[in-house]
Parts: C-alpha cells; sequence; structure tokens
C-alpha cells in the first residue's frame, strides 16, 4: 500500500501526489499516473525577474521620496522659521519733552549772549558782545544738528540749524575791524539775512508746540549822514590872507584836510558834484589829504561806507607877500576827480594814518 507523500511545488504551494485511495483500484488509469512536475528553472528565473522589478521601484521611489521628503522639510522649516521670528519692533519715537528741554538748553545761553549785544554800546564792549554772541550761536547749531527730534520738528529744526551758522557768521562779521571805515554793527546786522532766518524757523517750531524764543538784537537801518557843503569839520586860527577852493567832481562826498608839521589846520566837507571854498589860510606848506565815502560819522570823523584814503602828492603852498599899492597871496583849487590836463598826482594812504 502507497502512503501519500507530500511533495512541494517550486512557487511554494503544498500539492499532494495521487495514490492508491480505499475503494478505488491502484492500476487506475486516470489516477495512477502521477502528474507531470513542473519544470524547475523557468519559476525561479520568474521569482528573479519579480525580485529585480521590486528592486527598481524601491530604488525609483527612494529618490521620489527623498525629495518629497526634502520639499516637505524645507517647507516646515521654513514655515517654522516664519513663525517662530520675532517682528521688528517698531521705530522709537522721540519724546517731544525731551526735545523741548533740549532746545532750551541749547537757545538759552544764546538768548542771553543777544541780549548783551543788544545792551552794549558802540566801540569794543559792542564788538566784544558780538563775538560771544557769535560762539553761542555756533554751539546751539552743533546740540541741535546731533539731537534727535520727533518726526514733526525734524524739518524745522534742519532750518533752525541752518539759520543759526548763518547767524553766527554774520554776528562776526558786524564787529568788523574798528576801522575808520567800518558800518556800524547794528546797521550790518539789518542788511543781514540771518536773522529773518532765525524768526523763520523759529515759527514753525512754535506752531508745533516748541519754543523757540529768541531775542534777537536791535538792528538800525543804513544811514545817509551828510553835512552841508563847504562846513568845516574842523578848524583851527586862521588869520592869512590864502585861499583855497576844491572841486568835487568823483561820486561821493569828501573832506578835505591840510595839515603842517603833523598838525591838523581844517577840514573842509565838500558834497559831490559841488565845489567849496576856504579863506584866511595862512602861509605855509601843507599836505593835502582827501577821505571819500557815504554816510559821515561824525564822531569817527570818517565816512562809513564805500571809503577811500588819499593825498596829493604835491604840497600846497601858500604866501602872502606885501607889495607896494597892496598884498599878493596865494588861491590854489584842486581837483579830486581826475581830469584831462591835470598836474597833480595822488597816493592811497592807510586808514589809520589818515589826520582826524
Amino acid at each position: 500500500m502507497r502512503t501519500n507523500t507530500p511533495v512541494r511545488a517550486t512557487d511554494g504551494t503544498p500539492s499532494t501526489t495521487p495514490s492508491d485511495r480505499p475503494g478505488r483500484p491502484a492500476h487506475d488509469p486516470d489516477r495512477s499516473t502521477p502528474a507531470p512536475l513542473p519544470r524547475q528553472g523557468r519559476p525561479l528565473r520568474t521569482t528573479r525577474r519579480a525580485a529585480s522589478l521590486a528592486a527598481a521601484a524601491l530604488a525609483l521611489s527612494l529618490p521620489l521620496s527623498a525629495c518629497s521628503s526634502d520639499g516637505a522639510g524645507g517647507a516646515s522649516a521654513a514655515d517654522s522659521s516664519t513663525g517662530s521670528a520675532p517682528s521688528p519692533s517698531p521705530t522709537p519715537t522721540v519724546d517731544r519733552a525731551a526735545y523741548r528741554h533740549t532746545l532750551t538748553g541749547a537757545l538759552g545761553p544764546l538768548n542771553s549772549a543777544l541780549r548783551a549785544v543788544d545792551r552794549a554800546g558802540e566801540g569794543s564792549a559792542l564788538n566784544t558782545a558780538l563775538n560771544t554772541a557769535s560762539s553761542r550761536a555756533d554751539a546751539a547749531a552743533d546740540t541741535l544738528q546731533m539731537t534727535a527730534t520727533p518726526d514733526d520738528a525734524s524739518p524745522g529744526n534742519s532750518q533752525l540749524v541752518s539759520a543759526l551758522r548763518a547767524l553766527g557768521q554774520d554776528l562776526k562779521s558786524a564787529g568788523g575791524d574798528g576801522g575808520r571805515c567800518a558800518t556800524s554793527p547794528r546797521v550790518a546786522l539789518g542788511r543781514a539775512q540771518s536773522p529773518q532766518s532765525v524768526q523763520a524757523a523759529g515759527r514753525a517750531l512754535t506752531a508745533l508746540g516748541y519754543d523757540t524764543s529768541l531775542q534777537l538784537p536791535r538792528t538800525q537801518p543804513a544811514q545817509h549822514r551828510r553835512l552841508a557843503n563847504g562846513a568845516l569839520v574842523r578848524d583851527g586860527s586862521r588869520s592869512g590872507l590864502g585861499r583855497l577852493t576844491v572841486k568835487n567832481g568823483t561820486a561821493h562826498d569828501a573832506v578835505v584836510t591840510l595839515t603842517r608839521a603833523k598838525h591838523t589846520a581844517f577840514s573842509l566837507y565838500v558834497r559831490h558834484g559841488s565845489n567849496a571854498t576856504v579863506r584866511s589860510v595862512n602861509s605855509g606848506s601843507y599836505t593835502v589829504y582827501f577821505t571819500t565815502g557815504e554816510d559821515w560819522n561824525g564822531p569817527k570823523s570818517s565816512f562809513t561806507r564805500e571809503c577811500s584814503f588819499e593825498k596829493f602828492d604835491d604840497h600846497a603852498r601858500f604866501k602872502t607877500v606885501r607889495v607896494t599899492g597892496g598884498t599878493q597871496y596865494t588861491v590854489l583849487t584842486f581837483t579830486l576827480n581826475k581830469v584831462f590836463g591835470g598836474n597833480a598826482r595822488t597816493s592811497t594812504v592807510p586808514p589809520a594814518e589818515f589826520p582826524s
């Protein structure tokens, strides 16, 4: 009697080989002949091909998975970075009260200096006050240029800084050198534009609630002081018979001064386009000086604008001689402007050497 021996097919599924079974003859042709076994080799080849395809699919899936992983990871990182980055803090606003305090501290010393200019009299005291105020205007401009300003005050602050720098320069220039031909500092400030610029900048800031009070010094308009034609600015004792006539064809008034032995004999005021005569000139040799300009400053014995200082190279000689039947005396005429055929030469004189 034959037993059934299980045989496993190469595909891994169990199979039963037919054998003699009870109730059936062993020689049954339909059951006795075993079924042919499948060839071994093809299933192995099929298995290898399937494994290779599976490996290829796995290999292809890895890059895709990696790309998907990288892309998702990058997006996740970006989202994480975007979500975790702190938002920029807003620019802090400058405190208005702090700016007001800075304005007061910068303009206070300047205001005191400007009041000193207003009180000072003409001369060295005024020049000293002007120099001090000039330095403080520059210091105030430096402070305000470096300070932080509220947004609404920034344009006005810049305008004020520029105006203060210009004011400092004008204050310094107004002092001048104190020479003979010097415009009054108050007149010079009156012609300057910087005081008006400071006031305009101050009004702009004050309108926004920032006090910029400054007491600008008083000024004076340009003057046109003149003496009468032929007026004697200075006069010594005259008892001679000589006569001097001066013709002024220049564009400005003139003062003609005659000196002898470094002493002033007299000074004559001659308006432009006019003639003037001095009589009773004593005999002697004189040096003839003349100055021209505008706005005669009596206390300084000088014009304040458009000044020139000159002298004639030749001396003026006056002589009185008694002759039979009378007296002979000298009559001289000096023309201040250049004329055709004139025989007198002139030289420029330093203002400090001009006789007062």
